[in-house]
C-alpha cells in the first residue's frame, strides 16, 4: 500500500478524531487530508511531477506532516533534512537530489537561497507570512485551489531519500519505497500492539527514519501523534505525557539517560504510559533495569534498525530477563542471518555480519551504485537480495539477536580486537557513572590506544579509578589507558551518540 493511502482511510474512518497535536494546533483527520491534498496541489499546479525530490527542511509541526503527505499525494519523494544541517552538507545533499522545490525554516531562508544559488528551485517557506525573495509562504499554500492529484499511482514508486553520514561522514541517500516502509509500518505495529486507540508522543525527528515510523503508524492505526519539536526540555515533555495521555513513547538511549539523572522525577507523569521503544544505539542495560524499576508497568522493548530498512529486531519485554543483552528476534517479515566473511552462515554464539532480507529493505542508494553494490548483494543460495548491515552480531540458537559492534568501530590495539560497546558496558556499571563512549586513538606502540570519555555528574571519579574498575571486569587489552571526563556525549542532530565526532574532537584537541 502507498503511504498516502493510510491518510485517507483514516479520514474516512474517523473523520473527526484528532490526527495531530503540535503545541496549540490540533488537527482532525479530514483537516489533515484537506490541508495535504491544497499542499499536493499547490505543487502540481508549479510543475511539479511524480518522482520529483522535494527537500523538507522543517521542524517538527503539524507543517511537515502536511508537507509530507501532500508531497507524496502529488506523487514526489519527501528528502528529509533536520534544521541544524549545516550549510555544507546542505549543499551536499541538494546537489546529489536536485530537488524541485525546498521547504525550509524562515530563519532558515538565507542559508537555502545561499546554497542553492541561482537555480530554478521552488522555495517554500515555512513560518512566516512575508518571505523574503522569491520564496513562498507555506500557509499561503492551503489555500490552493484543489486540481486532480494523480491516481493508481504504484507502491514501488520510492517515498523518501533519507541522508545518512556512515563512518565516512559522507551522506548517502537512503532509497526506500512506500511498499519498504508500509512493510516495516505493518510489522512494527503489530508487536506493539498499536491501535486507533493509541495516543504517541513524537519528540524524534520527522527527518530521521525512527521518528518518521511515528507519524507513519500513527495514521496507520487511525491513532493521535502528539509532535513536540525537540527533547532540549525534559520537563515540559514529561508534563506534555502526562497532559496528552501519551501511550507510547519512541526514545533513544541518550534521552533515558537524560531522565536517569532527573531530579524529582514522579512517576505519576507516566501513568498513562503503555510502551516505551528504545533504539537507534544500543540501550545499555543498566539504563533499561532502571526504567523497569521506575515505571514497572510500562512494557519496555529494546529494538535494533538501520535507515535502510526501518527496523531489523525487537526484543519482547516478556524477554528482557532471559536475554539481557539482546536486541531480540527478527521482526515479523524479515529473515536476518549471521555470517562470515565469506557470507555463510556461523554457529550460534560466532561473531559475524548480520545480513538482512526482507520486503522493508531499501532499494539502494541514491546515485551511489558503489555504495549500493557493498550493502545489497544477491544470495547465490536463495536468489535474494540481502542487506549487508556492517554490522557485528551473535545469534543463539533461539534466533535471539545480540550487537557486538560497527565494523568499522572494532579497536585493534595490542594485536588484539575489541569491541567498544563490551568495554562501555563495564563502565556504565560503575557506581556514578551516567554514561560512557570507547573509541580508539592511534598509538605508536599499540596501533590503538582505548580512550574512554565518562560522564559522571557530581561524582568524585579519578581516571585511575576507572581504569581499576575495568581491570576488574575486563582483560589487560580491553582497559582503557585513556580516559576524559565530560559533561555530555557528542552526539548527531538526530540525538545519536557520534564515535566519528568523539574521534575527531580527539584529534582536534592533540
Amino acid at each position: 500500500m502507498r503511504i498516502d493511502h493510510y491518510l485517507h482511510r483514516s479520514a474516512e474512518r474517523h473523520a473527526g478524531k484528532t490526527a495531530l497535536v503540535a503545541g496549540e494546533t490540533r488537527l482532525n483527520y479530514a483537516e489533515l487530508k484537506t490541508m495535504s491534498e491544497a499542499f499536493a496541489a499547490a505543487l502540481i499546479v508549479r510543475g511539479a511531477t511524480p518522482g520529483d525530490r522535494v527537500v523538507l527542511l522543517m521542524d517538527n509541526g503539524w507543517r511537515m506532516a502536511v508537507a509530507i503527505f501532500g508531497c507524496w499525494m502529488a506523487g514526489a519523494v519527501v528528502c528529509p533534512v533536520n534544521p541544524s544541517t549545516k550549510e555544507a552538507r546542505l549543499s551536499q545533499i541538494l546537489d546529489s537530489s536536485t530537488p524541485f522545490a525546498v521547504v525550509a525554516e524562515a530563519r532558515l531562508e538565507k542559508m537555502v537561497s545561499d546554497t542553492a544559488g541561482s537555480s530554478e528551485l521552488l522555495r517554500i517557506v515555512s513560518g512566516v507570512s512575508n518571505p523574503s525573495g522569491d520564496g513562498i509562504d507555506f500557509d499561503a499554500l492551503l489555500e490552493q485551489a484543489h486540481v486532480a492529484l494523480p491516481q493508481n499511482l504504484p507502491e514501488t514508486d520510492l517515498a523518501v531519500i533519507i541522508y545518512t553520514s556512515g563512518s565516512t561522514g559522507e551522506p548517502k541517500g537512503v532509497m526506500l519505497a512506500h511498499d519498504n516502509l508500509d512493510a516495516a509500518v505493518r510489522s512494527i505495529t503489530s508487536y506493539l500492539g498499536n491501535t486507533s486507540e493509541d495516543i504517541l508522543l513524537g519528540v524524534l525527528p520527522l527527518s530521521f527514519g525512527y521518528g518518521l515510523n511515528q507519524l507513519l503508524s500513527s495514521v496507520f492505526v487511525g491513532g493521535t501523534l502528539v509532535i513536540e519539536k525537540s527533547f532540549a526540555y525534559p520537563h515540559l515533555i514529561f508534563e506534555r505525557i502526562r497532559e496528552e495521555r501519551i501511550t507510547g513513547f519512541a526514545l533513544v538511549p541518550t534521552m533515558l539517560s537524560i531522565m536517569m539523572q532527573t531530579r524529582d522525577l514522579s512517576q505519576n507523569l507516566f501513568e498513562s504510559l503503555r510502551y516505551v521503544t528504545a533504539a537507534a544505539a544500543p540501550l545499555p542495560t543498566v539504563h533499561g533495569d532502571w526504567l523497569r524499576t521506575f515505571l514497572p508497568h510500562v512494557g519496555l522493548f529494546r529494538m535494533y534498525g538501520q535507515t535502510e530498512c526501518t527496523r531489523i529486531s525487537f526484543l519482547p519485554p516478556e524477554d528482557l530477563d532471559r536475554k539481557r543483552d539482546s536486541v531480540g528476534i527478527a521482526i515479523p517479515g524479515t529473515s536476518t542471518e549471521v555470517v562470515d566473511e565469506m557470507g555463510d552462515s556461523v554457529a550460534p554464539g560466532t561473531t559475524g555480519e548480520l545480513v538482512v532480507s526482507g520486503p522493508h529493505v531499501m532499494r539502494g542508494y541514491w546515485r551511489n551504485e558503489v555504495a549500493t553494490a557493498r550493502a545489497l548483494r544477491t544470495d547465490a543460495a536463495t536468489g535474494r537480495m540481502r542487506l549487508h548491515t556492517g554490522d557485528l552480531f551473535t545469534c543463539d540458537a533461539e534466533g535471539y539477536l545480540t550487537f557486538v559492534a560497527r565494523k568499522d568501530d572494532i579497536i585493534k590495539s595490542r594485536g588484539e580486537k575489541v569491541a567498544p560497546q563490551a568495554v562501555e558496558a563495564v563502565l556504565q556499571t560503575m557506581p556514578g557513572v551516567s554514561d560512557a563512549l570507547v573509541i580508539g586513538v592511534a598509538h605508536e606502540v599499540f596501533g590503538q590506544a582505548i580512550k574512554a570519555i565518562v560522564i559522571a555528574p557530581g561524582a568524585a571519579i579519578t581516571e585511575k579509578d576507572v581504569m581499576r574498575h575495568c581491570a576488574r571486569h575486563l582483560e589487560v587489552h580491553m582497559v582503557p589507558t585513556i580516559v576524559e571526563f565530560r559533561d555530555f556525549l557528542p552526539t548527531t542532530d538526530t540525538g545519536k551518540v557520534s564515535r566519528r565526532l568523539a574521534a575527531q574532537d580527539t584529534e582536534n584537541n592533540r
